[in-house]
C-alpha cells in the first residue's frame, strides 16, 4: 500500500476489532471497542496530554489475559514485553534512542500483589508516565558525584494480572475484567508464526492512518458522555478523540463503551474500602431511616453476603473501626462524621445520622444503581427509636 493512499480509519478499526475477536473473548462488547481504540491511540501518543493504562484483570488464572496482551503486542508501536522488569530498566527504555516503547506488563500481580512489597519506584514510574509531562527522577553517578536527572516517563502501558491494582493506577486505567471462557465460547488458536504477521500488517496500516489523522487529532476536545467527568474523562479523552477521527459508527460505540466501562469500574472497584463502606451504608443500611444505632448498622453490614465487613483481617467490623473509617470523611459543615446519641425505648445509644453522611455520599460514591439492587430497608419501629 502506498504511504500517501488514504486509509479509511473506521474500516481499519473494524479490522482491528475483528482481529481481537478471533483470539480473545472479552466480557463485553464495550471491551472490544475500548481495546481497539487503545491500540490505535498508542500510535498517536504525542497528540494527547495523557495516556490511559489498559488493564486486563481477573480473579483466576486461565482467563485469557496473557493472550489479550499477545494480540495487543502485534498491533502497537515498539512493543516491549516486561515481566518482573525493574523501574530502572523501564525508564531507561522510555528515554532511550530507539523510540518510545509500548510497555506490555504481564503478571503485574507479582509487582503489586499482597506478597510483592511496596514497589513504590515502579508505581511512581507508572503514575508519572500517565501524563505527557511526566518524568522520573533518578540519581546518576557514584558516591559524592551523584546528580539528579529527570528521565521522561510518558508511554503507553498495558498490563495483565490477577486481582486488582493500586488505586493510583486503577483510576488511570481502562479495566477489562477477564473471565474464563465458557464451553460455548470459541476462539481461534493463536499461532505466532502465522498470525503475528497478520497483526503486523494491521500495525503498519494503523501507523499510516495515524500520520494522516495526526492534524485532526492534535488538540481535539471530544465531547464527553453525560456524567463522565474528572479522572474518567481524562482516561477516555484520547480514545474518544480517536473514535471521532475515524468516524463511521465509532463515535457512538466509543461513548457507549465509555459509559459502560466507567460505571462497571465504579460498581466493582469502588476504589477504596472507605468508599465501599460509604456506598454500603447508603445502599443497604440507612434506607428509609434518617438515623440508626451503631449496633444495628454493624449487624446489617456484617450480614451482607457479598461484602468484606464480616471478615476484615479475620475479624468482623466493630464499632471502633466503623467510627474510625467513617470519621475520615466530612459532613456538609466540614466536620468529621461522628456518631451521635440516639434516644431509643431502651435508653440512649450511639449511632449515625443519614444527614451527616449525605455530603460524603454525593462526593465519593457512584450513583445509586436503583431499587433493584437495594436491600430491604431496615425500618426500626417508632417504639425502638424516639424520633
Amino acid at each position: 500500500m502506498s504511504h500517501d493512499q488514504h486509509i479509511d480509519g473506521a474500516a481499519l478499526l473494524d479490522e482491528v476489532e475483528r482481529f481481537h475477536r478471533r483470539f480473545n473473548v472479552f466480557p463485553t462488547e464495550a471491551a472490544y471497542v475500548a481495546v481497539a481504540l487503545w491500540d490505535a491511540h498508542a500510535h498517536l501518543l504525542d497528540c494527547f496530554d495523557s495516556t490511559p493504562r489498559l488493564a486486563f484483570l481477573s480473579p483466576e488464572p486461565g482467563s485469557g489475559k496473557s493472550r489479550a496482551l499477545e494480540i495487543v503486542e502485534t498491533l502497537v508501536p515498539h512493543p516491549m514485553v516486561a515481566v518482573n522488569a525493574s523501574a530502572a530498566a523501564l525508564f531507561r527504555a522510555v528515554s532511550g534512542a530507539d523510540g518510545r516503547p509500548t510497555i506490555l506488563f504481564d503478571e503485574i500481580d507479582t509487582i503489586f500483589g499482597p506478597k510483592a512489597g511496596d514497589n513504590e519506584e515502579l508505581r511512581g514510574f507508572l503514575n508519572a508516565g500517565h501524563r505527557r509531562s511526566g518524568v522520573t527522577y533518578r540519581c546518576i553517578g557514584d558516591g559524592g558525584n551523584q546528580t539528579v536527572q529527570a528521565f521522561p516517563s510518558y508511554c503507553a502501558v498495558a498490563v495483565a494480572g490477577l486481582g486488582s491494582l493500586p488505586d493510583t493506577i486503577l483510576t488511570r486505567s481502562i479495566v477489562i475484567r477477564m473471565r474464563r471462557r465458557a464451553r460455548n465460547e470459541r476462539v481461534e488458536a493463536f499461532r505466532a508464526r502465522i498470525h503475528e504477521a497478520e497483526g503486523h500488517k494491521l500495525r503498519e496500516r494503523l501507523a499510516q492512518w495515524a500520520e494522516q489523522a495526526r492534524g485532526w487529532v492534535m488538540g481535539a476536545w471530544p465531547e464527553m458522555p453525560e456524567g463522565i467527568t474528572d479522572r474518567p474523562a481524562d482516561v477516555w479523552e484520547p480514545l474518544l478523540a480517536i473514535a471521532d477521527a475515524v468516524g463511521g459508527d465509532w463515535p457512538r460505540r466509543a461513548r457507549e463503551a465509555c459509559v459502560t466501562l466507567v460505571r462497571a469500574a465504579q460498581y466493582t472497584d469502588k476504589h477504596s474500602l472507605g468508599i465501599r463502606l460509604l456506598t454500603d451504608l447508603r445502599d443497604h443500611v440507612l434506607i428509609g431511616v434518617d438515623r440508626l444505632p451503631t449496633i444495628a448498622i454493624l449487624d446489617r453490614l456484617n450480614a451482607l453476603d457479598d461484602a468484606p465487613w464480616a471478615d476484615l483481617d479475620g475479624k468482623p467490623l466493630d464499632n471502633r473501626r466503623l467510627s474510625r473509617m467513617v470519621g475520615e470523611y466530612m459532613t456538609a459543615d466540614n466536620e468529621p462524621i461522628r456518631s451521635r446519641n440516639i434516644r431509643t425505648a431502651g435508653g440512649v445509644l450511639k449511632g449515625f445520622h443519614a444527614k451527616d453522611l449525605e455530603d460524603a455520599w454525593a462526593r465519593y460514591c457512584p450513583p445509586p444503581q436503583g431499587s433493584a439492587t437495594s436491600a430491604t430497608p431496615l425500618q426500626p419501629s417508632s417504639e425502638a427509636l424516639d424520633l
